[in-house]
């Protein structure tokens, strides 16, 4: 089903959208359609609280490291079946 949606603009925003329908080569419609989808897609949906809790931990840097010719023996460790390289 689909369900139709007016909106008003000015008709300097209109034109624009109109120009900017254009260069897309697509109808007002289309473009508007697009627009919409790709606001909803980029719309944040998560907690910012628990978002900017994630960030000072990670700020923290308290996370296990080693020597990078270690880690890299270790990485190639992992690669390893039944002791097999």
């Amino acid at each position: 089903m689909t369900t139709r949606l007016q909106v008003l603009f000015e008709d300097d925003v209109i034109a624009e959208i109109r120009r900017a329908a254009k260069r897309h080569r697509m109808s007002v419609a289309e473009w508007v359609r697009q627009a919409l989808r790709a606001a909803r897609r980029d719309k944040s949906t998560g907690d910012p609280r628990r978002k900017l809790a994630a960030v000072r931990e990670a700020a923290r840097g308290a996370y296990p490291t080693a020597d990078i010719q270690q880690m890299l023996t270790e990485i190639k460790g992992g690669y390893r079946v039944d002791g097999v390289e």
